[in-house]
């Protein structure tokens, strides 16, 4: 059984730093695309970051571009993102998710949910103007 667990959120103020991470386990995670997601009260899922099995490639959602990171530790079976510069619209729940395919993800399908199949509980972010 897959497991997707995140933390790392908080109430911070805007400008300043955020690093959530997610800790995987029941499957070969190092295999495997991973993605960020949120979904702030009232609205949709939306995407926000995704890397693939490697590290070597990402994409991004044009709103946080230059602002956050995301990246991976597949020794530690644990996907990272790193934001910088909050900004009140950034609040919000964020989940990592593990992508059904193995090996890479294509950036026309990074940003699609269905792509992925395991999601985490997922972690409040919440930024103060």
């Amino acid at each position: 059984q897959v497991q997707l667990v995140e933390s790392g959120g908080g109430l911070v103020q805007a400008g300043v730093s955020l690093r959530l991470s997610c800790a995987a386990s029941g499957r070969t995670y190092s295999n495997y695309a991973m993605g960020w997601f949120r979904q702030a009260p009232g609205k949709e899922r939306d995407f926000v970051a995704a890397i693939n099995w490697n590290g070597d490639t990402s994409y991004y959602v044009h709103s946080v571009k230059g602002r956050f990171t995301i990246s991976r530790d597949n020794a530690k079976n644990t996907l990272y993102l790193q934001m910088n510069n909050l900004k009140p619209e950034d609040t919000a729940v964020y989940h990592c998710a593990m992508s059904s395919r193995y090996g890479g993800l294509p950036e026309s399908a990074a940003a699609t949910g269905s792509e992925y199949d395991y999601w985490g509980q997922g972690t409040q972010v919440t930024v103060s103007s």
